[in-house]
């Protein structure tokens, strides 16, 4: 059982208060250490997928008083163990056990953001994935295009593209945005380049295998953008879901720009049609991902503006897919 210790520094009375409103939700343990000034020390324990309904009390009460900050912990491991209780169907659920199983919003929120910031490493990262995959791609060589999609950091600006819309957060939004669209623009620069100095087979396995759309690479696409979502809800590694997002974007990518360099244009478009649907088809995926895990803001007002934008959301991804299949499958029949 993954759990969390939550952490803020309350006045006397505002502790007395904590200790009534803990009473209608489940924590394994609370304890509040006297400091000076009138001041106590909260300290809450409790299971990782009850984080966000105390998050969200505490932050309507009392984060918005100067100098009140809640501070979330991940904790490695409690002596004596914490042992999971067994469910009792005949008593009604208390209302902390609907809560959804997943991390908190706020810590989804820090790992995602983390994850899509734009620095020189993530730029060198992308080219060193750029440089391998081309690699990869020239020799046809499976192993070394899976190497090239261990490096690729794709996966933090999707999920946080698909965040961003979710919760109708137009910073994260913004940001997102320029970090994936800097890494795109920097892989297609660097493989065109490539593409001009090597002699480029556009018959060979790996790169023909990628100048077009299928049904499957759009499932893989779909399949992926859940993955990645999921992967972050639920607090495990990402490393493993990346080379899934990857497999859809970068090796697509990067052969575009290869059989562009080598002036190959009409496959060159088939491998950039294929990019754009799995990038879409990622997105998508990890929209209604988010949705279905019930990630949205913590104000009601907040709530609504972010249904709108992404129903809006929603409803331009589908388009977008939808025409792109339908210009694929009338220029494969052309």
């Amino acid at each position: 059982m993954a759990l969390r210790l939550i952490e803020i520094i309350l006045t006397e009375q505002d502790g007395l208060e904590v200790q009534e409103l803990l009473k209608d939700y489940k924590v394994l343990e609370h304890r509040q250490v006297k400091l000076s000034d009138k001041e106590v020390l909260v300290r809450i324990l409790l299971d990782a997928e009850q984080t966000e309904a105390v998050l969200d009390l505490f932050e309507k009460r009392y984060t918005g008083k100067e100098g009140k900050r809640m501070v979330i912990l991940a904790v490695e491991a409690t002596l004596p163990r914490v042992e999971p209780e067994p469910a009792n169907t005949h008593e009604q659920a208390a209302p902390e056990e609907k809560s959804p199983k997943r991390i908190s919003r706020e810590e989804l929120y820090e790992d995602i953001k983390d994850a899509a910031e734009f620095s020189w490493v993530y730029i060198a990262m992308v080219v060193l994935s750029t440089i391998v995959a081309a690699v990869g791609l020239y020799y046809d060589s499976v192993a070394i295009i899976i190497g090239a999609m261990v490096i690729a950091p794709l996966l933090g600006p999707n999920m946080a593209l698909s965040l961003g819309t979710t919760l109708g957060d137009l910073p994260l939004l913004r940001r997102a945005i320029m970090t994936a669209l800097a890494g795109i623009a920097t892989t297609m620069v660097l493989s065109v380049f490539i593409g001009m100095l090597l002699q480029v087979n556009p018959a060979s396995p790996e790169l023909a295998s990628r100048n077009g759309v299928g049904l499957g690479d759009i499932a893989v696409a779909l399949a992926s953008g859940c993955a990645g979502a999921l992967a972050f809800t639920t607090g495990v590694s990402t490393a493993l879901i990346g080379v899934m997002v990857a497999v859809a974007l970068l090796p697509p990518l990067v052969a575009f720009g290869l059989l562009l360099g080598g002036w190959h244009p009409a496959l060159a478009m088939g491998a950039l049609s294929l990019f754009l649907v799995n990038l879409i088809s990622i997105n998508l995926a990890g929209v209604t991902t988010f949705m279905a895990q019930g990630i949205h803001p913590a104000s009601w007002w907040k709530k609504d503006q972010a249904k709108k934008a992404t129903h809006i959301a929603l409803m331009l991804w589908v388009g977008m897919l939808a025409v792109l299949i339908v210009l694929i499958l009338l220029f494969q029949k052309s």
